[in-house]
């Protein structure tokens, strides 16, 4: 029997998602699913839903355990064949508050503050402690466990485990699969399924920041194509009313400007360059159409609809699930069946991308077997593309040294060299901001020297 650790679990809908689509599977149907969080409350909502879908897709023969609390957390991991990882320390209140309001305060507006910028720094900078712990009782009771990373900060959070574990782990990530279909939507074009199975795509770089570096249909070159389409598009939608305007205009220019579509949405990427969220130039806010803190508005609308959204499933005697696009089961039944399976993931770069850092985190093709999860080489990206990598690699690196030594100098330096926040702010006011943001975060953050 397999053995699937959920941390986090307390996340339902991403644990549906996950185990879910883990019943699908026939090598996987006969699993334990040990559901561990620190929310007891959330934790038995979750527990329900999976047991109501066990019991309608999978005639219940998986069993589905619980473990609720740090207490519980070595004995929960004990002997486990898988681990997924979707925690989010601090949660909105306090953590996200003070991710966005403490740089407000300095004139450093975010949207969604999660993956680099201020907000993903501090972001990392809570949450490693707490993998690395879960990393000391993996590597006592589960030392041969693969540990399937979701949680953002992707690459310093992936890159920690990487660098300071001994921890087999690959980072997950849905931007991949969804990209060319995205592309092809905002253009206006056909994203049929029967249109992308002829559609071949190759997709490199960095998580939230690959690149599309090929698109082909039938052997035909799509990029000239689409580019035509969209500069046009671009130049209308820059001129348009707010509703009228795509939500997808950055990586749109970012395209028409560097050549390559990049993976994650316009509103991430807003905050990973020095381009668009500018307080000297207010109007790129409107033109651009960039949301401004989005991410605390998506949250405070998920806290409201939760009840009413667990209402509706928990009433549904005929709740099931068909398969999701996410990586995690693929991987899981291909480790445990030997059946090749392709993703794309998150993973130490160690050469497969040789104009990166060796020490980065890449996302890239991987293969999966029995073996496990291996990087394919990718080749040099086109320079620009790896430049603007490079940009990011930066903060990672030198957040993913803070978390692991301790020092103070290191965050700092990190927010230093973070695009958006050294395009706005004075190293005097970064320095400041890094102090008010480690005294708000208080016991949230290990001491610093």
């Amino acid at each position: 029997m397999t053995k699937i650790v959920f941390m986090g679990a307390g996340s339902t809908v991403f644990a549906r998602n996950i185990i879910g689509d883990c019943m699908c599977r026939d090598m996987l149907k006969d699993s334990e699913f040990v559901l561990y969080d620190i929310d007891g409350e959330r934790l038995k909502e979750s527990e329900y839903i999976l047991n109501v879908i066990n019991k309608n897709i999978n005639n219940g023969r998986a069993t589905i355990k619980t473990a609720l609390g740090v207490e519980n957390r070595r004995k929960a991991l004990s002997g486990a064949d898988f681990i997924v990882n979707a925690i989010q320390v601090g949660g909105y209140d306090p953590s996200t508050i003070i991710d966005f309001e403490i740089p407000k305060k300095f004139g450093l507006r975010q949207t969604i503050a999660d993956t680099l910028g201020i907000g993903g720094i501090f972001r990392a900078l809570r949450t490693i402690p707490v993998l690395l712990d879960f990393a000391g009782d993996i590597e006592k009771v589960a030392p041969n466990a693969w540990f399937l990373n979701y949680s953002n900060p992707m690459a310093m959070l992936t890159g920690a485990l990487l660098q300071g574990t001994s921890v087999k782990t690959v980072g997950l990530c849905h931007s991949v699969q969804s990209c060319v279909r995205t592309l092809l939507e905002t253009l206006g074009e056909d994203f049929s399924d029967e249109r992308l199975a002829r559609i071949h795509s190759r997709i490199a770089g960095i998580n939230h920041m690959a690149w599309l570096l090929s698109i082909e249909e039938n052997g035909k070159d799509l990029y000239p194509e689409l580019k035509k389409i969209a500069a046009v598009k671009i130049k209308q939608w820059r001129k348009a009313d707010k509703k009228d305007k795509s939500g997808n205009m950055i990586r749109i220019e970012m395209m028409l400007r560097f050549g390559y579509f990049v993976t994650e949405s316009s509103e991430h990427n807003a905050e990973y360059l020095p381009y668009w969220i500018k307080s000297n130039y207010p109007k790129l806010i409107d033109e651009w159409n960039i949301p401004l803190d989005e991410y605390p508005r998506r949250c405070i609308e998920q806290i409201k609809s939760w009840k009413k959204q667990y209402a509706e499933l928990h009433k549904d005697p005929d709740l099931g699930h068909t398969l999701s696009l996410e990586y995690g089961s693929g991987i899981i039944d291909s480790i445990v069946s030997n059946k090749p399976f392709q993703i794309g993931g998150n993973v130490m770069n160690s050469g497969l991308i040789p104009n990166l850092p060796s020490n980065a985190v890449v996302e890239v093709p991987c293969l999966v077997d029995g073996s496990g999860v291996q990087g394919t080489f990718v080749g040099n990206l086109p320079e620009q593309c790896a430049a603007l990598n490079r940009t990011n690699i930066n903060v990672q690196l030198l957040t993913i040294e803070a978390a692991l030594t301790g020092k103070k100098e290191r965050i700092y330096q990190a927010a230093m060299l973070d695009p958006h926040t050294a395009a706005e702010l004075s190293i005097d006011d970064i320095v400041k901001m890094c102090d008010e943001l480690i005294k708000a975060h208080g016991s949230m953050l290990p001491k610093y020297r």
